[in-house]
């Protein structure tokens, strides 16, 4: 397993097939994307997750994260967040946040995160904003 930064475009294959395979290939695309670092898991050469970073200030966002179903629940995702989660302290921030899915709550509560009181329904999925104060 290795974890590296990868190109956006790398991403956005991965974010398609996992996230909205069945929406037009850019609707995937962030208007930000050239701004944000992103990053792959790769096991045996595949990339099989990824996760971009945006960092505004003293706050990070990481969106757009995603693991091939095949793999999901065998601990690559968790990896690839304890990556970024190290990577973000090195911009000096205070604060890192994500846009979690209702459903993957309790995933991302194991790293500290916590729900805030907003939340919103995109193509008919909930999503709770979720924070860590660093």
């Amino acid at each position: 397993m290795q974890i590296t930064k990868i190109k956006k475009e790398k991403a956005w294959m991965l974010r398609h097939e996992v996230m909205w395979p069945d929406e037009d290939f850019d609707y995937i695309k962030l208007k930000d994307d050239d701004a944000g670092i992103h990053f792959g898991l790769f096991k045996e050469n595949m990339l099989i997750s990824v996760v971009s970073l945006f960092v505004d200030k003293d706050e990070a966002q990481f969106r757009k994260f995603a693991t091939l179903k095949s793999e999901q629940g065998k601990g690559y995702g968790s990896r690839l967040l304890e990556a970024v989660l190290e990577e973000a302290k090195t911009y000096d921030i205070k604060r890192i946040w994500c846009n979690a899915r209702k459903n993957k709550e309790s995933f991302y509560q194991r790293f500290g995160l916590v729900r805030t009181c907003s939340s919103f329904v995109k193509n008919d999925e909930s999503y709770v904003i979720m924070e860590k104060y660093v």
